[in-house]
């Protein structure tokens, strides 16, 4: 069974890819997305299995890979309970963007070669939760970025889509180097590549010391701090995240796909799966709380600032990811895998209720030509309204019930004030700072696009869809134009989605957060954090609620009540905003330290090095000596016969000089 989940996608990416146009649109969306409901299908009894039938983890082999001297690599799919939940996730969620896609993409006209770049993306993700061993994961970890390049870039004829992909695929080299230091520094130490091997080995290794760049440095802090960079940039943490924003130049199913399931998440399940490393460094762990809980509210300030709808809910993806590694940096592994299952449902919900936003609007995504879509386009409004209920974490604490972002990401904040980790506090109080944030931009999104007047007579795209169907303006801030709900194809993945919005975090909060059996021999699990966080005071459970309600009435202050606040602020606090509008400067910053000096280099090796030495002396040197000698040796072939007489005289009074003086 296991087989057929991982494989599926690859076999339908294939055939799909390599028969493109010949076998038809149709028929490669219907393959492609045929087997991904295959696998979906096949995943979830799995998950059932594991939480409710008690299975126990199983390898199942496939054959073997390298062998060569003590590296045995066997090509092998584990199943335990990390993978069983990545499985729902990946296939549950991939799946349903494959049927929206049948929607969105309607009139694309490379349709096959999207849907095969989709499958293959899944595949990748699919051998990276499943490996048993690190050369495998790598293999599918580097398997998604390539992917991930695909796909940004699909619209390959938009300048900006293939600077997003380059973008994308460089960034995330410098963090997958980091990660195959690790990989490295871990066989060395251990003298294998197979994670139950390495993770039972690891106990032993604490305290102990490696050399590395002439220093004797702590083993396992050092290997735990490689492999986190590789989490970083795969995850977008602060430092490698600036892919992440950029990745929105891609069609909205792929961002979808991105930011849900797939390979945003590979760096959170990396170290959960290696949790038990993890929990022999302590710095290691203060390191990855430090990323996480500054990456939380660093994309949360900027979220506040942006206007396309797509950025919004890509700096709300880079945000809850820093929830999610805070969870990781104080041992709280299960309710990090927690929050990232219950926000794969309503992030995707997000993104494509915001596809379905810009479908309606005609590929518009500046919010500030949106405004009164909720009469126009009622299922996407309320299946967003569902997801942004579900991402500001709205619930009644003394029910213990509530939207699926209620249970997970305030189990989150709660364990970070439980916690005995030195920077939990911060940690604390940043995280519910950050849901404030988070609840302002989630509800001004939703204010301004759904609320208010009709801004749509200002969009440039409105306006073209309305010259090409010969339309009038008439007045009214609409531009004439009136925009259309989506067709059933991406309406169902959105009510699909919607489902898990609304029940993932209550029906599965207690296996995720208190069961130690769920998550025995899958990640390390804390009991005595679980038990602290159940202990903490009320006031700590109402700080996140309280946050979103804060959050929630300053967004509608601020966009329906008093519409000229926005402003007001913008004038008064001028540098702050343009501070945040920009990103903290930070591709600014890259762009100096990083970028410049580069093609500075670059230059230099190509006038200097190619063009000044190499071309000189070689290619062009050797062409330039040949032409001279092809102009004097032309002089002799004048055609004149007393020419050739004196030449042929030479040549017989060079010879007869020869044999003389031989």
């Amino acid at each position: 069974m296991i087989q057929l989940i991982v494989f599926l996608p690859l076999l339908a990416a294939i055939i799909a890819g390599l028969g493109n146009r010949m076998i038809g649109n149709f028929a490669a969306k219907i393959l492609t997305t045929g087997a991904l409901f295959v696998a979906c299908a096949l995943s979830w009894p799995i998950f059932l299995d594991f939480l409710v039938g008690g299975q126990t983890a199983y390898v199942a082999p496939i054959f073997d890979w390298i062998r060569s001297g003590d590296l045995d690599v066997a090509w092998s799919l584990r199943v335990d309970t990390l993978t069983a939940v990545m499985l729902v996730v990946v296939t549950s969620v991939s799946s349903l963007v494959h049927l929206y896609s049948w929607g969105y993409m309607d009139e694309d006209p490379d349709q096959p070669r999207f849907f095969a770049y989709l499958s293959l993306f899944t595949f990748a993700m699919l051998m990276l939760v499943t490996s048993n061993n690190l050369v495998q994961m790598f293999f599918g970890w580097e398997g998604v970025g390539l992917a991930s390049y695909l796909l940004i870039g699909f619209w390959y004829h938009k300048p900006s889509a293939n600077a997003a992909a380059i973008k994308a695929f460089v960034v995330n080299r410098v963090g997958d180097f980091g990660f195959s230091l690790g990989i490295f520094g871990t066989f060395m130490v251990f003298g294998t590549v197979s994670i139950p091997e390495i993770l039972e080995a690891a106990p032993a290794m604490a305290g102990s010391t490696i050399g590395f760049l002439g220093y004797r440095l702590d083993t396992m802090t050092l290997l735990c701090l490689l492999l986190f960079v590789g989490a970083m940039g795969k995850s977008a943490q602060f430092g490698l995240h600036t892919w992440l924003p950029d990745a929105m130049e891609g069609p909205t199913p792929v961002s979808a796909l991105i930011h849900a399931a797939t390979m945003v998440t590979a760096g959170v399940f990396m170290v959960c799966r290696l949790s038990p490393m993890f929990e022999t460094s302590e710095t290691a762990l203060l390191v990855v709380t430090f990323f996480g809980l500054l990456t939380a509210f660093f994309a949360a300030t900027v979220g506040t600032t942006q206007t396309d709808i797509k950025r919004v809910i890509a700096y709300s993806t880079c945000s809850q990811l820093g929830y999610m590694f805070v969870a990781v940096g104080v041992g709280a592994y299960g309710i990090a895998m927690f929050h990232l299952f219950t926000h794969a449902f309503f992030k995707a919900l997000l993104f494509l209720g915001a596809g379905s936003v810009i479908h309606s609007m005609h590929h518009e995504q500046d919010m500030r030509h949106y405004g009164a879509l909720r009469k126009e386009i009622p299922i996407t409004f309320w299946t967003m309204m569902i997801g942004t209920l579900a991402i500001t974490g709205v619930g009644v604490v003394w029910l213990h019930a509530g939207f699926a972002g209620f249970h997970s990401k305030d189990a989150i904040i709660e364990a970070a004030f439980a916690s005995e980790s030195s920077l939990g506090g911060i940690a604390f109080f940043t995280l519910v700072f950050a849901a404030l944030l988070t609840s302002f931009y989630s509800w001004r999104l939703i204010f301004m696009t759904f609320f208010g007047k009709a801004r749509w007579g200002t969009s440039e795209h409105v306006q073209h869809a309305v010259h090409d169907h010969g339309g009038k303006d008439t007045g009214d801030g609409t531009g004439g134009y009136h925009p259309h709900e989506s067709g059933w194809a991406m309406l169902v993945p959105l009510l699909s989605l919607s489902v898990g919005a609304v029940f993932a975090g209550y029906v599965f909060t207690h296996e995720f957060v208190d069961s130690e059996a769920f998550w025995a021999g899958s990640v390390a699990f804390n009991e005595h954090l679980i038990h602290e966080l159940h202990g903490v005071p009320m006031w700590v459970k109402l700080a996140s609620t309280v946050a979103m309600l804060i959050g929630l009435v300053i967004a509608w202050l601020a966009y329906i009540r008093y519409t000229d606040w926005p402003a007001r602020f913008v004038a008064q606090f001028r540098v702050l905003h343009a501070f945040l509008l920009n990103k903290w400067y930070i591709d600014e910053l890259y762009n100096v330290l990083f970028v410049k000096p580069a093609f500075a280099i670059g230059r230099f090796f190509w006038k200097r090095g190619d063009k000044g030495f190499i071309d000189r002396f070689g290619p062009d040197g050797v062409s330039a000596l040949v032409a001279s000698g092809s102009t004097v040796t032309r002089r002799f072939q004048s055609g004149y016969l007393y020419t050739y007489a004196l030449v042929m005289l030479i040549g017989l009074a060079a010879g007869a000089t020869w044999a003389i003086t031989r």
